[in-house]
């Protein structure tokens, strides 16, 4: 990759960590995080599914084709909402919660799997 590749990527990127930031912050509600642990719960279903138009909408902007941007808003969906839920019934089984250091670990894997998972639909949307 020549310079101008590396900060095209950069930026899509930093594009899909801002996405991360408005769907996990200013967009999730209370509700949302409490249906995650559930399977098949609305809410839940309706957070991923704001991340994957977020996702959507990045690749689109990006000059990705509309295919390839569905394509990854529907796999960031997936990803999104399993990671999610896999991380809530963890906390629960063990019964962790804001004072207990795993809680936290937990979260922190949750968060690094989301950024791991956009370098992936980077690398993905390269090769399609």
């Amino acid at each position: 990759m020549d310079t101008a590749q590396v900060t095209y990527a950069l930026f899509v990127v930093a594009l899909l960590q801002l996405k991360h930031f408005i769907c996990d912050g200013p967009l999730q509600t209370l509700a949302m995080v409490k249906s995650k642990s559930v399977y098949g719960a609305p809410l839940g279903i309706l957070h991923s599914a704001l991340h994957g138009a977020g996702t959507g909408l990045v690749f689109l902007i990006s000059a990705f084709s509309p295919p390839v941007a569905l394509g990854l808003a529907v796999l960031d969906f997936a990803i999104h909402y399993h990671v999610d839920f896999t991380k809530e019934n963890i906390i629960k089984y063990f019964g962790w919660n804001t004072n207990d250091a795993p809680f936290w670990w937990a979260l922190s894997a949750d968060q690094a799997l989301h950024q791991f998972t956009y370098l992936l639909l980077y690398l993905i949307a390269l090769r399609v």
